[in-house]
């Protein structure tokens, strides 16, 4: 079980945070300020940071800075604070993600399962090689696809919006969220490409078998 490190002043956030964890099959570990925190991140292993910015004792900004400094432990920070100025500052000192409160906690839960994912394929520390869905099989490393063991070509954007969607599956992802996952939050264009490149998606892999799944007025779901 992949343990988490919640750094938290807000104990009914925290809690919460925990609980949706451990229902995504994670152990998290709860620390209630800066000081406290920097010392269980640095002290021992965790396979993923969540980390607020408001603390007593240190702020999330120089204990992301610290962080960084001696691991490469990947640090989500979650944060009151909306201003672009913040999360360009958080990202700019070595954050994988930022997250603005409220957030949805399967969303977060999501985000945790794909940074830890994303960060073991570029560190070689997967157990596998091969998502595998009814069918459906994704050679990770390869970034080749295979559906019912006959391959399909998908375009670089196209692989990587797959790849989420099968990491992340039975969640719903507004087409804000799945823009800013794959194509991030500087990139240039709208939402619409989002439906352009899952319509792609849909042609190239489903046949009798539906895999991306239409949630009307809210999103997107990949169904495991």
């Amino acid at each position: 079980m992949k343990r988490i490190l919640i750094i938290e002043d807000d104990a009914s956030i925290a809690e919460l945070e925990r609980d949706y964890l451990a229902a995504g099959g994670f152990e998290a570990t709860l620390a209630g300020d800066g000081r406290e925190g920097l010392e269980k991140a640095l002290g021992e292993e965790f396979a993923l940071i969540v980390l607020d910015v408001m603390l007593p004792g240190a702020d999330g900004f120089e204990i992301c800075r610290e962080i960084r400094a001696h691991k490469n432990t990947p640090v989500l920070i979650v944060s009151a604070r909306r201003d672009d100025v913040d999360k360009v500052k958080g990202l700019g000192l070595g954050a994988d993600d930022y997250m603005v409160k409220p957030f949805s906690p399967s969303e977060l839960v999501a985000r945790v399962r794909a940074h830890i994912a994303r960060y073991e394929r570029l560190t070689g520390k997967t157990e596998g090689n091969m998502l595998t869905v009814r069918g459906l099989a994704i050679d990770v490393p390869a970034r080749r696809v295979y559906v019912q063991g006959k391959e399909v070509v998908l375009k670089n954007k196209e692989f990587e919006l797959l790849l989420f969607f099968a990491e992340n599956p039975n969640i719903v992802f507004s087409k804000e969220t799945l823009f800013d996952r794959i194509w991030g939050m500087d990139s240039l264009g709208d939402t619409a490409t989002v439906t352009v490149h899952i319509n792609r998606i849909r042609d190239k892999i489903e046949t009798a078998d539906q895999y991306i799944e239409t949630v009307w007025g809210a999103g997107y779901r990949f169904r495991g």
